[in-house]
């Protein structure tokens, strides 16, 4: 495997501001999205299939900005620091990393949001294509009872839509996703980016939206061992995440659907204005 595009979570605005890098770096002459394979957590899993759908950057660019594309997202209000707290409190005295997200299933269980298919809906709208690319492709969830991670591609015998939808519910905003009779929550519970998926790669690019100095949960292999890790094994790893003129677009609410054309904007021009930095 040549390279792997690594996508992490960061709500509607880290859909928007991921899609907006991308095209700016293909402004750039950098077109990073031909890589072998693509590791998708949360909002990177909706990117990352987005991506195998057929459209174009400048397609994709457009169903962010343009109010006549979008997607019909659902308003969700959400406070990252109150969500840190209240998610610090939660996990409290927990024993383990197995423990912790098996803590925040329960959590993601218990919560009143909206049903399951109001939520498929909505990212049934989001992907152009609910077919798997031929690509290969790597979506990341978690089984909200066990605690285990599950790693979905176009062998798992799951539908793309329930992939993404899974790899995207936040626990206590989104309903966890029925599959095959277990539940799942977003892949960002086992981490925000997942890179260590990227090992065999010779060249790995990780797009991280959430800063890794502002991740709100533990993580048993955080960015920067993962980072390591790849790059003790022979790859070369660069990685990108949002400037000040970003992250400001973000607000202290990255699931407000109006964050998505000021974040994609920004992340178009950081895009265009970035020198790919291999490691």
């Amino acid at each position: 495997m040549a390279e792997a595009l690594v996508l992490g979570g960061g709500g509607v605005a880290g859909i928007a501001w991921l899609t907006g890098l991308l095209a700016g770096l293909s402004d750039a002459g950098q077109d990073v999205t031909g890589a072998d394979v693509i590791v998708g957590t949360s909002a990177g899993s909706t990117v990352a299939a987005q991506l195998g759908s057929g459209l174009s950057l400048e397609e994709l660019f457009a169903r962010q900005v343009d109010p006549a594309l979008q997607a019909a997202e659902i308003m969700a209000e959400v406070d990252l620091a109150s969500f840190g707290a209240q998610a610090g409190a939660l996990l409290q005295g927990a024993s383990g990393f197995a423990d912790i997200r098996r803590r925040l299933g329960g959590f993601a269980l218990a919560a009143d949001t909206v049903s399951e298919p109001e939520r498929r809906a909505v990212i049934e709208s989001r992907l152009p294509s609910h077919e798997w690319p031929a690509r290969a492709l790597k979506i990341v969830a978690v089984d909200a009872e066990s605690g285990e991670p599950r790693v979905f591609d176009n062998a798992s015998g799951v539908s793309l839509v329930d992939a993404v939808t899974a790899s995207c519910a936040v626990p206590g905003v989104w309903p966890p996703v029925t599959i095959d009779g277990r539940r799942y929550v977003d892949g960002g519970v086992r981490d925000g980016n997942n890179a260590d998926l990227a090992a065999g790669a010779r060249r790995v690019l990780v797009i991280s939206p959430m800063p890794t100095d502002a991740a709100l949960l533990p993580t048993e292999k955080p960015l920067a061992d993962a980072v390591a890790d790849l790059r003790a094994s022979g790859a070369e790893v660069a990685i990108v995440e949002p400037d000040a003129a970003s992250l400001a677009t973000f607000g202290t609410n990255p699931l407000d659907p109006s964050t998505r054309l000021p974040a994609a904007e920004a992340g178009r021009a950081q895009g265009r204005a970035l020198k790919l930095s291999w490691s």
